[in-house]
């Protein structure tokens, strides 16, 4: 099993690179740039869609023909909900940095030539919040299954300080529908400030796969299996980016039963 946790390399470029390969998995990939103003990223999809999700900053975003323009609005994850532009497979995508870029480059198996590239604004962005009390958290659905594209679910969500989320602990590890999908998952966290931490515990019920880690800001976590529910320490809010994909497309999650009486709490 390798290391799910995964810290930046450096502070410039391409700083997280996660490939099928690399995680041991088959169908999620994720690429994390940080990119200086006048600096580019740019890459084929070939047999992969991917969601570009500009984390802060602005960018002129073109994915083959189409071109999207300058795009982006926050300057931190923190500040209001994303732009994003979805590129299929067997396209080419690139972003040119205008401020100081955070990009995600989401991916996972796609069908070539399936639909046209297209932005995701803001305003089509749906957001909710989610939990009550201290599992308080808040969510902005980037591309949800009600969206089209081949394999990619992608999300956002904002936990405030001193709050649990993922929570009450669930998995998405059995190809059981309608009760339970295989999804595998990435989670991009960020900590404000930024000198903050927040846990993660991912484990199976056998405790066969049983890791409790330390984030901080900038790290990735790999959720391979397994429950997954993070922690946050009082006057630190996180952010995380969730990237999941499997052999269906569709988000359904069993519960820990000896937890599962907190949603009635």
């Amino acid at each position: 099993m390798p290391n799910l946790l995964l810290r930046p390399a450096g502070d410039a470029g391409r700083v997280h690179h996660v490939t099928p390969e690399s995680a041991g998995w088959t169908y999620v990939g994720f690429d994390l740039h940080r990119l200086r103003p006048g600096e580019t990223a740019s890459a084929t999809t070939g047999d992969r869609e991917v969601c570009l999700v500009l984390v802060s900053g602005r960018a002129a975003v073109t994915v083959g023909e189409a071109d999207f323009g300058v795009i982006g609005e926050r300057m931190s994850p923190f500040d209001g909900k994303p732009w994003s532009v979805y590129a299929p497979a067997g396209d080419r995508w690139t972003v040119a940095a205008e401020t100081e870029v955070t990009l995600a480059v989401c991916s996972a198996p796609g069908v070539p030539g399936a639909r046209p590239p297209r932005l995701i604004g803001p305003d089509a962005v749906g957001q909710e919040t989610r939990g009550k009390g201290a599992n308080v958290r808040h969510v902005a659905n980037i591309l949800p299954e009600t969206e089209e594209a081949d394999s990619l679910l992608v999300v956002e969500v904002i936990t405030p300080g001193g709050n649990t989320s993922s929570y009450p602990p669930h998995k998405h590890d059995e190809d059981n529908l309608p009760h339970e999908s295989a999804l595998e998952e990435t989670y991009y966290h960020r900590v404000q400030p930024p000198q903050g931490f927040a846990f993660q515990r991912v484990y199976t019920d056998d405790r066969s796969l049983d890791e409790a880690m330390v984030v901080e800001d900038g790290v990735v976590t790999l959720v391979p299996k397994g429950y997954h529910p993070c922690a946050t320490i009082a006057g630190y809010d996180l952010y995380y980016l969730n990237v999941m994909a499997g052999p269906t497309r569709t988000w359904k999650f069993h519960n820990a039963p000896e937890h599962a009486w907190l949603l009635k709490a």
